[in-house]
């Protein structure tokens, strides 16, 4: 109560400048003191409003004028703040905080002081902008510019103009611009739009409500108004800031320097007390109340030193820690010092020294010394008020000095360091040079995580260049005499460099970080000083509040491991034990000091824990200083752990505290300590009575708590002077014997009963803070222990199968189902149907038991929670599960460990009893019981990824839609982009979840994009130090706590900082962390597959691998290198490329560069012998290491020190291995640096496709690159892209030269001119292919394929070319065929013209009689034709069936044959034929046999048959033929049929037989020189020849049916190609054809002349009609050409590659079911193709697009008519000026149209008397409109009749590919490169092999098995019906070249398509193949279940894979 009436009091009457100025008041004695005399000159520590400020080493000099009484109520502000600008920016209003309207202009604000114990005055000056001069009376501290939201632009630039003319232009320094907005609005954009003024300054702006109301907001503002005073010089405007002003207070500042020099926190020293009372109206007075009592008489002359103890001015605290500074001194104080001769210390009790000039502390003493007087003004001695004053004092420079601090490190920002912040990877750390103060702390942090105890240590420069360069020592005249010189260099003291300024105190700036970094970086932060043996922070006293903080969140994570040895039946047993320290219950030593020291505490403490490394700081650490701000008030406590030896300084773990600073006036912390400690130990100078320190001990002497009391000063023995309290002398000892004589003592102490202390405990202590009270800890606390809970009480071994069911026991199930899937036997499909529906069921039941409650918690806690309370939450749940283990891990642990010893001394004894059975037995019990102890974090999260695969792999089943689980992938997702790490193989099942894997990649990249990663794999021995490694160098948190190592694999996102991400094409690390090869926990056999698998996996996902290699054995080595090396192999094989480095660990001496280049070299001998032993187990060839991977053993041998500076657990981090870490950090980055990385899609395909291989254990086989054969087929598109601009540019100038050579205009088309015209469509398509293989985001797969392609293109254009060449070839050879009918053919029409016209003049008179005119014309045309053809020979018509029976009887064919053949038409059937038994001889041998394929059923019956001896003739025959009956249906009876071997080559044969007959025919000059019964006579002859070389490598013989069949089919294809051409050379060489084909031109010509129309209009007619015929022909040939370009690029079948194009083709099959279709696909696959694109092209033209198609061929008539328009008027235009005849006007006019037109030649000797041709051309026109009438509705049914046919040039387009059938199902190689060696053969759409017709042997079983799972099998195969080796399906490439140029990879037969197709066509194929789907070759009833949609769907699948 006294307090605070007091404090009320002080309220009234206090000084409120916020220094401690003079209290005025009426009563006041201070009051009667002269106004004139009364001076105080103060310190540094006086905020803002002082009236004078020397910018000189920050003293100040001020005057404060006693006010007369009747203003004594007015005081000094603050706080100065002026409001300017627009009214309507402010709502004034009662609970305005700023602007209370009730308050007058220049008053201090009671609500500014109420909320945050200010005095701050506010001058209200809004709207007085008319105002253009105003008088400042007082400084104003700031000038707040008010801006309304919307209008802040206008009136910014308006509101800085006023102040500048009304304040001077110095008052735009203390300008804050404040934008104000309506509560509901948003002023986002107000800051953009101020950056343009180049007056504004963005961290001097702020944004608030117009009501100000909100204390947040204002506080914030106030804050700001801090800084930027703080920044200011001086920091407050009086408009008199100018230079000479400025000039003059410096003069005035150095002349009062050396007055100033002296201490300002005492009196001067011929001053007493006395004096000071009897002057007190004319006393000078030096202020300073931060110093202790005590302090020497010599720190009087210490200068004043900006950082030597002052509080530096230019860091003001901020408002929040203003609070504290409410209430202020009523007395206006001064402590004094009269000399009493005790030596002062520093505040720091490990930095102060002897008789030294240390630092003054920054807490009064709270009683008064010796010789010291605690004095108000008035002379009153008040030590309540004293008290008051000095605790307020105190707590106000502690804030000041803390801020002053941050502000050096540059850690003012208000936003709290994260570890996002930390978890990333930025620029080096520099280790050997000096440190900037700005970067300090983050130099700090980064050594720190790297686990460089260093850190502490760092070189520090100073930030300016004036203050990093001190002056010169002081030097004194040399001219004096030598006595002068010894006076001089005895001379005590010297002018010094004040301007110097020290560093940052180490302890500083762990306290900064510390207090800058929110909980969880502070418990990173933390954990890794425990880990470097650092002591960690207890409690600590807040900046603001100065409240204790208790941070117990920052303990969570550490853990402490121990050895304690226990007497167990008479010898020593040594136990360990391992804890989270919160738990651990150990005894507590604490230390204290009363007073100042000469010796360090901190550094005795050291002794007793280890005296090698200095776990507290203390003075004489490297980089100490003599100013230490922050560490006051901190406890810190560390933890003795003994190593279980006998030379343990103690036997158990030891906890011991050590309280910095003064304990005497850190009353609450001492209090706390005493209380929880085992022992107290209180180092004092003296123990005398009366000593200020009588009272503390006396408390602790009365305290049951054992004392030690070290005595600085005194040199008495060690003594106990009564049951547990001791004092010890320390005087003229040496620190080891203190030591060993304290550690007797403690020992003693606590060997008997003693109190325990236990961290969780003090967070029952009341007065204390608690961290983890915060409600965002709690929240995420509460909903973890909510889902713990359920697992109290539980036996741990017990948890995951009771609450995590998923992945135990089903999911193992699941994982062993699925590798079955790779090794089938038997009936492969049905097992494998059988094995899928086992999978099903598993994940049913995995759904059912999916629902357990602690997921539910969990689930509900990660889906409800912020992000910040779910982080608590997930670490919570790891703490909390972690307790529940820990225990029985620690016992299971033990007891495996002594079990184990007993194995081992078993078989020391070489005992093979029973007995060693029996342990081994239970030892592998207690490792099961082990493994299913452990129990973590990641297992919930293995829960929720089962979980998820359960249900998604059964949704359609279940048809669930959106349910909870489905949002699993997002949770993880958030979680792994904020850095935890996700778990990518499950070390227990051995497995890789690939669904849960791909949903949460998928999720990731949803949420980043599809960022680029560089993916760090890690691999090495179990326990070699991988994980801490990752920790130390990326900061990463992989689970290497709770005892367990890391199981499977995990990978982490790290984060490319902003600063490097610029030199980087990837944006982030991705690290995978393995599990260690050769785990104990593995056994047996499995372990090497395991290690191989894994090794293999992981090396294929880096792109960069670190293999990690624990020492330097090369024996411990060998099994290591031998799996990586045979890893690497394999990704050689499989065209991956990753990098490795080496890291030795564990290295004694890696300085030494002999030894290092001597292990090098014998590295690199393993490396090469163990590939030389991979290269021959995976068959391939190399020598070297070097040969398989891109290796230089000189760079990627990375050597690491030893992790630990000694021996555990109290040995620090070595430094060594922090730079170890660092250099390869530095090599990773610049791995990284030249790296495109792939991105998040790629790496989720990387993952499926090398686990997928790895499953089925052919790896090589099996791996498909998902990620290459995505690049590639883009690139086969980009291919056909390039090949269809080529073709396009080569059909347009093949048009244009046809129609050039038809006019006569061109006789010979050279290859260079078709080269050239080509030229630009080539460079560009070069350059366009430079530019993808350049600048594509794949270019580094790309690349392989390059050449190829170039080389590919380069051909095709050849090829274009040349192919265009022999087509023109062929035309100009016609054309000069028929020269001499071209030649006649003048003659012809100049004489049928002549004869029209003189017939029409006789019958002119007849004219209107159209049928007499007809009459007369026919009865002379024979006439007219028969006398012009009277000397040419006819060409007569050919009958090829004549000639076709002629040869067939010529070659010896019965004519009855030939007859039966034709009249059954069985020969068109030949190529679709099923069965060809029935044209089989038999005669060619004596028994008749039929063989089936065998497949792998069949190998054991072959084998038995194996050394009998020669086989007999029959055995042999039965080899090829074997007879089998079998009831098919009743009408069915027993026949015999071919094998499938043999079916398929005589179908081969057929096709060959026809595809080289056709080849012959079109080979033959028909069209030139006519048909010749010859040409059929050859191919006869070809035919027969190939059947007879057919006979002769079989051993039957075909029928002459088949020959005869074979020929009439032959016959059959060449005869409408024969036909056609014969008809050209007809039209085009037989004189009557021609003549015939003009009559009806000539009939026209006679009609108009009879008409009497005069020659233009006869010729005009004429041209016209020739105009119609080729106008057709080009606009069809354009048509064509334009509509297969449109429909290439639009049609989706059209314009992807050859696989788009397969797709389509069976998707339209599947859609029609077309069995037919299905036949020809699959006997003749390039037929169906074909007729599918002639399909698909007339649905396109005639109905799906056929406006389309229209529009396009209406363009080009349009087109064709505006060049002939223009041919018309340029001839007509050329003939006009030049005066010529219709000669020239036709030479003229077919000129211009001849690459557009074919243009007949027209005599004009009948028409030589035109001279009128613009009536020509006009007649032209006029005859023409109807012809472009006619062609508007001309159809597109017309391009038939023409050279260019649109599907024709697309199936040259599309159909130029490989048609390379897989010799197992027949499915067509897609590749669209005809010829794509080195690739081999691939198609995703495989299918049965019975589709095809394989068959078992000796059945009509078919093989329904997919090539694609038989490959996976354990089955074999006979490469060829008469095999006698099988060979295993795994190994199918050796069977032979046609099966080692395929490349089939299992996919489980995935393809729903095939499926669908047997089921539906069953029937159908059984007919076909003459087979049943019985037995072996049964249908699996699951097939049975997909419907067509299904197999249409799966299509897509396939083709997106």
């Amino acid at each position: 109560m006294e307090a605070d009436k007091m404090e009320a009091d002080n309220h009234d009457n206090t000084a409120a400048s916020g220094r401690d100025s003079e209290a005025k008041s009426p009563n006041d004695k201070a009051a009667k003191i002269d106004e004139s005399a009364d001076k105080v000159k103060c310190d540094s520590v006086n905020e803002p409003g002082d009236a004078q400020l020397s910018e000189r080493n920050d003293t100040r000099e001020y005057e404060i004028k006693s006010v007369p009484s009747e203003v004594n109520d007015k005081v000094m502000p603050g706080l100065t703040l002026v409001l300017i600008g627009d009214t309507n920016s402010v709502e004034k209003g009662s609970k305005n905080i700023l602007l209370d309207h009730d308050e007058p202009a220049n008053e201090f604000s009671s609500k500014l002081y109420d909320l945050c114990g200010r005095h701050i005055s506010v001058i209200n000056m809004l709207g007085l902008q008319n105002i253009d001069k105003w008088p400042l009376n007082q400084g104003i501290h700031a000038f707040l510019l008010l801006l309304p939201n919307s209008l802040h632009n206008s009136h910014y630039s308006s509101g800085v103009q006023w102040l500048e003319k009304a304040f001077g232009k110095g008052s735009l320094a203390y300008l804050m611009t404040v934008v104000t907005h309506k509560s509901d609005e948003k002023c986002e954009n107000a800051l953009t739009d101020l950056k343009i003024n180049s007056t504004f300054v963005e961290k001097r702006y702020h944004t608030c409500t117009r009501n100000m109301m909100d204390e947040r907001e204002i506080i914030a503002l106030l804050e700001k108004i801090d800084i930027m005073v703080s920044e200011n010089d001086p920091h407050c405007y009086d408009g008199l800031v100018c230079d000479e002003n400025k000039e003059q207070n410096d003069d005035v500042d150095h002349k009062s320097y050396q007055a100033e020099r002296m201490d300002s926190s005492v009196f001067q020293q011929n001053e007493t007390v006395e004096e000071l009372q009897e002057n007190a109206t004319e006393i000078t007075v030096k202020c300073d109340p931060v110093n202790e009592p005590g302090d020497d008489v010599k720190h009087l002359e210490k200068n004043f030193d900006k950082t030597g103890g002052e509080s530096d001015i230019n860091s003001l605290p901020s408002v929040t820690k203003e609070k504290v500074d409410g209430l202020e001194d009523s007395t206006a104080n001064s402590e004094c010092d009269p000399g009493n001769g005790v030596n002062h210390l520093d505040k720091n009790d490990d930095n102060s020294t002897v008789g030294g000039t240390a630092e003054v502390t920054s807490v009064p003493s709270a009683t008064s010394e010796k010789g010291t007087l605690d004095v108000d003004i008035s002379g009153n001695k008040d030590n309540h008020s004293v008290t008051i004053s000095e605790e307020f004092n105190r707590k106000k420079q502690f804030q000041r000095e803390n801020e002053t601090v941050l502000g050096r490190l540059h850690l003012q920002d208000e936003r709290k360091l994260t570890p996002a912040d930390f978890l990333k990877i930025g620029p080096s750390v520099k280790q050997d040079c000096d440190t900037s103060e700005k970067d300090l702390a983050h130099t700090f942090l980064q050594r720190l995580l790297m686990l460089d105890y260093r850190a502490r240590y760092i070189p520090v420069k100073q930030d300016s260049p004036e203050l990093s360069q001190s002056k010169p020592a002081p030097q004194f005249d040399t001219f004096q005499t030598d006595e002068n010189d010894l006076d001089a260099f005895y001379r005590t003291s010297a002018d010094s460099d004040q301007s110097k300024q020290s560093h940052v105190h180490p302890m500083d700036v762990q306290m900064a970080v510390f207090q800058c970094s929110d909980s969880f970086f502070r418990q990173n932060m933390i954990t890794k000083l425990s880990q470097c043996q650092y002591a960690v922070p207890l409690l600590v006293p807040d900046p603001v509040t100065m409240d204790i903080d208790f941070p117990l969140w920052t303990f969570r994570q550490i853990r402490k491991s121990w050895k304690i040895i226990q007497i167990k039946m008479n010898s020593n047993t040594v136990t360990m034990k391992s804890m989270p320290i919160c738990k651990a219950e150990t005894p507590m030593v604490s230390f204290f000091r009363l007073g100042s020291l000469s010796q360090s505490k901190s550094q005795l403490m050291n002794t007793l824990i280890n005296d090698r490394h200095s776990t507290f700081f203390h003075r004489n650490c490297p980089g100490s200083t003599k100013s230490r701000h922050l560490m006051d008030g901190v406890a810190e406590i560390a933890w003795y752990c003994p190593a279980g030896k006998h030379n343990d300084a103690f036997t158990d773990c030891v906890a011991f505290c050590n309280l910095h600073g003064d304990a005497l006036l850190i009353e609450k912390q001492r209090d706390i300590l005493t209380e929880k400690s085992s022992v107290n130990v209180v180092l004092v100078p003296t123990l005398e009575k009366g000593d200020k320190s009588t009272t503390v001990i006396s408390t602790l002497l009365k305290s049951q708590k054992p004392l030690i009391c070290l005595i600085v000063d005194d040199n008495c023995d060690a003594v106990e002077t009564t049951k547990g309290k001791y004092k010890m002398g320390l005087k003229d000892r040496s620190q080891s014997d203190v030591s060993e004589e304290l550690k007797k003592i403690i020992r003693k102490i606590l060997s008997g009963p003693h109190a325990s202390f236990q961290l969780e405990t003090m967070a029952e202590v009341s007065g204390i803070r608690v961290d983890e009270g915060d409600l965002v800890c709690q929240k995420g606390k509460s909903a973890a222990m909510k889902a713990v809970n359920l697992l109290k009480g539980m036996d741990v071994s017990k948890i995951k199968d009771t609450f995590l069911p998923c992945q135990g026991q089903l999911w193992h199930e699941w994982c062993k189902i699925k590798k079955e899937l790779y090794h089938l036997k038997g009936h492969i499909e049905m097992e494998k149907c059988k094995k899928q529906q086992e999978m099903i069921q598993v994940r049913q039941n995995q759904c059912t038991a999916s629902c357990s409650e602690l997921m539910k918690l969990f689930i509900e806690g990660l889906s409800s929670l912020t992000s910040t309370e779910k982080v608590y939450f997930l670490k919570w749940t790891q703490i909390l599960i972690d307790a529940l283990s820990t225990d029985d891990l620690s016992s299971i642990l033990q007891s495996y460990d002594d079990k184990w010893s007993e194995v081992l001394a078993l078989k020391k004894k070489r005992d093979k009893s029973a007995q060693l059975t029996k342990k081994q037995a239970e030892l592998d019990q207690i490792s099961t019981k082990l493994q299913s102890a452990t129990f973590g974090l990641e297992h919930i999260f293995r829960e929720m990824g089962q979980i998820y695969e359960a249900h998604a792999s059964l949704q359609d089943q279940t048809k669930r839609g959106w349910t909870d689980w489905s949002k699993y992938p997002k949770l993880a997702a958030e979680l792994m982009i904020s850095g935890h790490p996700m778990e990518l193989m499950d070390g227990d099942a051995g497995h890789v979840p690939l669904v849960w894997i791909s949903s949460l990649l998928d999720e990731v990249i949803k949420k980043l994009g599809n960022k680029r990663v560089f993916v760090l794999s890690v691999l090495g021995v179990q326990s070699s130090g991988k994980s801490t490694m990752l920790n130390a160098m990326f900061g990463l948190q992989f689970a290497v706590s709770a005892g367990r190592c890391t199981k499977g694999a995990f990978m982490q996102l790290v984060e490319m900082s902003e600063e490097i991400k610029k030199g980087f094409q990837c944006d982030y690390v991705l690290v995978v962390d393995t599990e260690g090869l050769r785990a104990l926990e593995l056994a047996g056999s499995a372990t090497l597959h395991h290690d191989n698998e894994l090794a293999t996996f992981v090396v294929g996902l880096g792109n960069m691998t670190l293999i990690n290699i624990f020492g330097e054995n090369p024996a411990d080595m060998q099994d290591v290198l031998q799996i990586v090396v045979q890893a690497f192999m394999r990704m050689r094989k499989v065209k991956l490329s990753p990098s490795c480095v080496f890291v030795h660990q564990n290295v004694t001496d890696i300085a030494a560069a002999e030894k290092n280049m001597d292990g090098k070299r014998r590295l690199q001998e393993k490396l090469d012998q163990m590939a030389q032993l991979a290269a021959k187990e995976e068959v391939c060839d190399a020598e070297c290491f070097s040969d398989v991977i891109a290796f230089d053993v000189q760079k990627d041998v990375k050597y690491f020190a030893q992790l630990w500076e000694g021996s555990p657990p109290m040995a620090p981090p070595n430094p060594g291995y922090s730079e170890s870490i660092q250099e390869l950090k530095n090599f990773i980055h610049s791995k990284v640096s030249k790296s495109a990385g792939i991105t998040l899609s790629q790496f989720k395909s990387k993952i499926q496709d090398l686990w997928n291989a790895l499953l089925n254990e052919q790896f090589v086989f099996s791996f498909k690159n998902t990620l290459e054969i995505a690049v590639y087929r883009k690139l086969e598109v980009q291919y056909g892209n390039w090949t269809w601009a080529l073709r396009s540019s080569m059909l347009a100038i093949e048009n244009q030269l046809h129609t050039r050579i038809e006019n006569g205009k061109l006789h010979k088309v050279e290859l260079s001119y078709l080269f050239k015209e080509t030229s630009k469509t080539y460079e560009k398509i070069k350059k366009d292919i430079t530019t993808y293989f350049d600048d594509d985001r794949d270019k580094d797969m790309l690349v392989q394929w390059r050449g190829r392609f170039d080389s590919k293109i380069k051909e095709f254009h050849e090829e274009q070319v040349k192919g265009v060449k022999k087509k023109l070839d062929v035309v100009i050879e016609q054309k000069n065929a028929r020269k001499k009918l071209d030649e006649k053919k003048t003659e012809f029409e100049n004489k049928l013209l002549q004869k029209s016209k003189e017939l029409a003049h006789q019958l002119k008179d007849k004219a209107k009689d159209e049928e007499e005119l007809e009459k007369q014309f026919n009865s002379v045309w024979s006439s007219w034709v028969g006398e012009l053809t009277a000397d040419a020979k006819p060409i007569e018509d050919i009958n090829l069936e004549e000639d076709q029976i002629s040869i067939l009887q010529e070659l010896g064919i019965e004519w009855s044959l030939i007859a039966e053949s034709k009249s059954s038409g069985s020969y068109i059937e030949i190529t679709e034929i099923g069965d060809y038994f029935d044209y089989v001889s038999l005669t060619k041998h004596q028994d008749v046999c039929d063989t089936s394929q065998q497949s792998q059923d069949d190998q054991r019956e072959n084998n038995n048959t194996k050394g009998r001896g020669k086989p007999s003739l029959w055995a042999s025959f039965k080899k090829i033929f074997e007879l089998w009956s079998t009831k098919q249906d009743e009408k069915r009876t027993s026949r015999h049929s071919l094998p499938y071997t043999e079916q398929q080559l005589i179908r081969s044969l057929i096709d060959n037989v026809v595809q080289q007959t056709i080849d012959i025919i079109k080979s033959k000059p028909v069209a030139t020189r006519g048909y010749s019964p010859t040409y059929l006579l050859e191919v006869a002859n070809s035919v027969k020849e190939k059947v007879t070389e057919f006979e002769s490598q079989r051993k039957y013989a075909l029928k002459k049916e088949f020959t005869v069949d074979l020929l009439l089919y032959v016959f059959g294809r060449a005869e409408s190609w024969l036909s056609q051409s014969h008809m050209k050379f007809k039209v085009s060489n037989d004189a009557l054809t021609y003549l015939e084909s003009k009559k009806m031109q000539y009939y026209n010509i006679f009609k108009s002349f009879c008409k009497g129309n005069s020659s233009a209009v006869v010729l005009g007619e004429l041209i016209c009609e020739k105009l119609k015929i080729s106008t057709v022909e080009a606009v069809c040939n354009k048509t064509a050409i334009d509509l297969a370009d449109e429909m290439r690029c639009s049609l989706p079948a059209f314009r992807g590659n050859r696989l788009n194009l397969e797709k389509h083709v069976l998707k339209s099959l599947a859609e029609e079911e077309d069995v037919d279709g299905f036949i020809t696909y699959m006997q003749h696959p390039r037929n169906q193709v074909e007729t599918f694109i002639k399909e698909e092209v007339k649905k396109y033209i005639f109905t799906e697009q056929s406006d389309k198609a229209q529009n396009i061929l209406k363009k080009n008539v349009e087109d064709i008519n505006k060049r002939i328009s223009c041919a018309l008027f340029t001839a007509t235009n050329s003939v006009r000026t030049q005066r010529r005849g219709p000669d020239m006007w036709l030479e003229e006019f077919s000129s211009l149209l001849k690459d557009d037109l074919t243009f007949d030649t027209i005599c004009c000797q009948n028409f030589s008397d035109i001279n009128n041709f613009d009536f020509l051309k006009e007649e032209i026109e006029k005859g023409f409109s109807s012809i472009k009438k006619e062609m508007s509705s001309l159809s597109l049914d017309k391009m038939k009749e023409f050279r260019m046919k649109p599907d024709e040039i697309l199936i040259n387009q599309l159909c130029n590919c490989c048609w390379v059938r897989c010799p197992f199902c027949a499915a067509v190689c897609t590749n669209t490169l005809k010829d794509h060696s080195p690739d081999k053969h691939n198609v995703p759409f495989h299918r049965p092999a019975g589709i095809k017709g394989w068959h078992y042997r000796n059945t009509v079983e078919p093989v329904i098995d997919f090539c694609t799972t038989s490959v996976a099998s354990d089955g074999s195969f006979y490469p060829h019906h008469d095999s006698d080796k099988s060979i295993p399906f795994k190994q199918y490439q050796t069977a032979g070249d046609m099966y080692a140029t395929w490349e089939i990879t299992p996919d489980g037969s995935k393809l729903t398509y095939w499926k669908w197709f047997v089921c539906r066509f069953q029937k159908q194929l059984e007919d076909y193949h003459k087979l049943k789907f019985q037995g072996r070759g049964e249908i699996p009833s699951e097939w049975r279940k997909h419907s067509k949609r299904e197999a249409i769907r799966s299509l897509d699948e396939m083709y997106n894979l």
